[in-house]
């Protein structure tokens, strides 16, 4: 748990291009004392905590400091505005006439073109690709290079600088003839340029999904407000500006602008941005909206609840983005090879050199050879193998409703063995209607019974209290001199007379007789004095994702609260493989943490009384509606109780994760191969730098593939 003196801080950084520019902040600001440091490359998203007494703009301006922008109202005073120049497509234009203009000697028919021969002509042709390019990549490896941490901009510019100062010295000592690779130089620069452009477009769209849940966060709203006559106004506003208690107007067709509550109407609401479902909800007086969802049909008037960060919309794009930035097991390999990848390329390409100069007594061959190890090499793509895959299979759970809290949890779907479901709210609707009660003390009327009983349900979470409280609802309920709820029993108060009441299980029952199957049963003084009984339904798509696991086989188990005799005659229904009945909280916490124990486990439950069996779970998954997206014992969440969502969870997991693999195997094979072809000279620099900007795109191709694969 954060420290209650920390805060924590959300940039977006600017200026990133590989996992080494993500490494190389996050070491600055652990450097500098902040915790839980997560850097996404892919997105800029860089998250912290920090101290209270620690200055942020003194952060931001370190930052600056090692090549980086950071962007917002925490970035340094007087930070530039982007001069031209200052993105990959802009560079790439810019250099792409200078270098056509280099290589049409290398086009049939063109070679013998005087004035193109000339290398004067070259060097002026060649001078400004390499000082753009120098003024990026150059100064991007002298600051990783500063830092310690070498990033692939050393291999560039080493590169490109050692093919144009040969160039230079040749044209300098008069022996152009045998000196003149220019068109090299312009070329590395350029189709790195174009490929850093395609890497970064790649990457963009493995984050479409957040984008374009983001681009619902700003919306224009109907603010209904009175003059001095009390008359109603209607005034358009950003929802930005929106506040807490705020009336607005909601019509057929509009965007919900924010979390609200119906104070009157009724509509259908399409909330498929959110939920993944398409089919339209029907909500009335006191349902609540989600900001970002339509209204498909209808117009009421309601109340804002929450705006800005506190809204759902903004609770599912944070959850995703820390998600993002959290690393699965399955990266660590891939980071410790990418910190070490640059220098050991370094000495490749200088061992190249002399070997090829030994061997083939000719330098400037192996010069050229060198050159192409440098920029054939690609550290991008085994930085970029997890991070792109990780993006894709986060977003495609947001869109569909499956909210998961870190990395992690997408691994650790590949391997599990058995599903643990609990009962009410999670394979059950968990809502409940009264279909018996009776009073056994005939000195109490039913009035009072019902008194009494929602007196003491009210201060209950459980499904069932819930339910009673809102079908026996008192405006005059008993004040109670003290109450408390007693996990696994139910609610007990003692009133100003000393009388100790309590509603519960049937293990509130000192002599359990005969009538001991009943929901629940009502206690003065540890006497009966009546019981009640609820109906719940089955979930419709329970048995179909009770037989989807089967077809996995994946072992089901029902751990249940609730009596035996119901528990199993729910687990025959739903032809689950083994019941586990009449258990506590603190005895499903042993249960779970032992099933977790003996082989990987999956616990579903509603996330109100199964905190810390869903915790202690390998994957734990909250059956959560939307106003509890910020429950923190759950690794994944299902908004609007999706239970059916659980198979593309599953399937959305262990697909990533076979795209990580994908991706990781491409990129080792990708430089295995790669950096000996170039060694031994079979590629020249030109096509070295083309392939290597590919490189990324195929990850990032392979990683959008998720967008519409079939997981389940």
């Amino acid at each position: 748990m954060a420290n209650s003196n920390m805060e924590k801080i959300q940039w977006k950084v600017q200026g990133m291009d590989c996992t080494n520019c993500a490494l190389t902040i996050r070491r600055y600001l652990e450097k500098k004392g902040m915790k839980e440091v997560k850097v996404n490359f892919g997105t800029g998203d860089v998250a912290f905590e920090m101290k209270e007494d620690n200055h942020a703009d003194e952060l931001a301006t370190g930052i600056q400091e090692l090549g980086y922008t950071v962007e917002g109202a925490a970035a340094p005073s007087g930070t530039p505005s982007k001069p031209l120049l200052s993105t990959h497509i802009q560079r790439f234009w810019f250099c792409l006439p200078f270098t056509a203009l280099l290589m049409l000697h290398m086009i049939p028919g063109t070679g013998h073109i005087h004035w193109l021969m000339n290398p004067w002509v070259q060097l002026g042709l060649s001078l400004p690709v390499f000082v753009v390019g120098m003024s990026f990549f150059g100064k991007s490896a002298w600051k990783s290079l500063r830092n310690g941490i070498p990033n692939m901009n050393v291999l560039i510019a080493v590169g490109a600088t050692a093919s144009f100062v040969y160039s230079l010295y040749g044209t300098l000592t008069g022996q152009a003839a045998n000196y003149m690779f220019y068109e090299t130089t312009a070329t590395i620069i350029t189709l790195v340029f174009l490929g850093n452009y395609l890497e970064d477009a790649s990457v963009h769209s493995t984050q479409k999904a957040l984008h374009k849940l983001a681009r619902s966060q700003k919306v224009m709203a109907n603010m209904i407000a009175f003059d001095d006559q009390y008359q109603e106004q209607i005034f358009p506003v950003e929802n930005t500006a929106l506040k807490n208690g705020d009336l607005i107007l909601i019509k057929s067709g509009e965007q919900v602008p924010a979390d609200c509550k119906i104070l009157w109407g009724d509509v259908h609401v399409n909330e498929s941005l959110l939920t993944g479902e398409s089919v339209p909800l029907h909500k009335v007086s006191k349902d609540k909206l989600i900001g970002g969802s339509i209204i498909q049909d209808g117009t009421v008037r309601a109340q804002v609840t929450a705006v800005g960060n506190d809204t759902v919309l903004s609770g599912i794009i944070n959850l995703v983005k820390q998600a993002q930035g959290e690393k699965p097991p399955v990266q660590l390999l891939a980071d410790r090879i990418s910190a070490i990848f640059v220098p050991v390329v370094l000495v490749i390409a200088a061992l190249t050199l002399v070997v090829n100069w030994i061997v083939l007594e000719n330098f400037t061959d192996a010069l050229m050879r060198s050159i192409a190890v440098l920029v054939i090499a690609c550290p991008c793509a085994m930085g970029l193998a997890t991070p792109a895959a990780i993006a894709v299979g986060l977003g495609r759970g947001a869109r569909s409703g499956i909210l998961f809290r870190n990395a992690t949890s997408l691994e650790l779907f590949k391997d599990i063995k058995q599903v643990v479901f609990d009962k009410t709210g999670t394979l059950t609707t968990g809502r409940f209607d009264i279909s018996n009660w009776e009073i056994i003390d005939k000195n109490i009327s039913g009035d009072e019974f019902k008194r009494i009983v929602y007196s003491l349900e009210k201060y209950s979470n459980h499904p069932i209290a819930a339910s009673i409280n809102l079908q026996w609802k008192s405006g005059n309920e008993i004040r109670w001199k003290k109450v408390e709820e007693i996990k696994g029993l139910g609610i007990k108060g003692i009133d100003n007379d000393g009388n100790t009441f309590q509603a519960g299980s049937y293990k509130l029952l000192t002599t359990p007789g005969e009538g001991d199957t009943h929901n629940v049963y009502v206690t003065r003084n540890g006497e009966l004095i009546g019981w009640i009984d609820v109906k719940d339904e089955v979930r419709p798509e329970a048995k179909m994702v009770v037989d989807y696991l089967h077809s996995k086989n994946i072992k089901t188990i029902l751990l249940s609260g609730d009596r035996y005799e119901k528990t199993k005659k729910l687990g025959e229904e739903l032809g689950i493989d083994e019941v586990i009945a009449e258990q506590t909280p603190e005895q499903k916490l042993q249960k779970i943490a032992a099933l977790s124990a003996s082989a990987p486990t999956v616990m579903v439950g509603d996330g109100i009384n199964d905190a810390p069996a869903l915790a202690k779970a390998t994957v734990g998954i909250s059956m959560s509606d939307a106003s509890q997206i910020a429950m923190q014992t759950a690794q994944v969440v299902l908004m609007n109780n999706g239970l059916k969502n659980l198979p593309t969870a599953l399937g959305l997991g262990k697909h990533t994760y076979i795209t990580i693999k994908q991706n990781l195997f491409w990129a080792f094979a990708y430089n295995i191969v790669a950096i000996p072809v170039a060694a031994l000279g079979f590629l020249t620099p030109t096509f070295g730098a083309l392939v290597m900007g590919l490189s990324d795109v195929v990850l990032a191709i392979n990683s959008g593939r998720l967008f519409i694969k079939r997981v389940v």
